[in-house]
């Protein structure tokens, strides 16, 4: 479930839309997200254009945007995925910029920062676990939320 922070943020800003577009539906079946989950929460209902802005001026996708608008999502998940070597349950929430990024894993909703050298390594070897539990979590810690 989406804090009342996280909704209240969007909704100040003019983000959330209460109908749910069957476009947007599709995109998220498409990547294989679960559509009761906060992720699928967050994308049917917050849209600011193609990416959200927040910590240090970081650029998250609006994915189901992406996904209906280019066909470069889907490339990317794929390019990250081999490219980091990561498990196929991961799937990029940016670009990637700066060698760093944030990854959500659609089977247990937990977001993980990651960085090319050290950082990666250790996600290799085990020792570096995704940093948000949930969603909710880093999008509080996204936009600066939590108290």
């Amino acid at each position: 479930m989406l804090s009342e922070k996280v909704v209240y943020h969007c909704k100040q800003r003019g983000w959330w839309f209460d109908e749910v577009t069957q476009e947007y539906v599709s995109a998220l079946q498409q990547i294989g997200v679960d559509p009761e989950s906060d992720f699928a929460l967050f994308y049917l209902h917050a849209e600011d254009g193609p990416t959200f802005v927040g910590r240090n001026h970081r650029e998250m996708y609006q994915i189901c945007w992406f996904v209906v608008n280019s066909n470069s999502y889907i490339m990317s998940i794929q390019g990250r995925q081999e490219g980091l070597n990561l498990p196929p349950e991961y799937i990029p929430l940016d670009s990637f910029e700066g060698e760093y990024g944030y990854f959500y894993h659609r089977s247990t909703g937990q977001v993980l920062g990651l960085g090319l050298g050290e950082e990666w390594h250790r996600f290799m070897d085990g020792t570096l676990q995704p940093q948000w539990q949930d969603f909710n979590a880093f999008l509080e810690w996204f936009w600066e939320l939590e108290e």
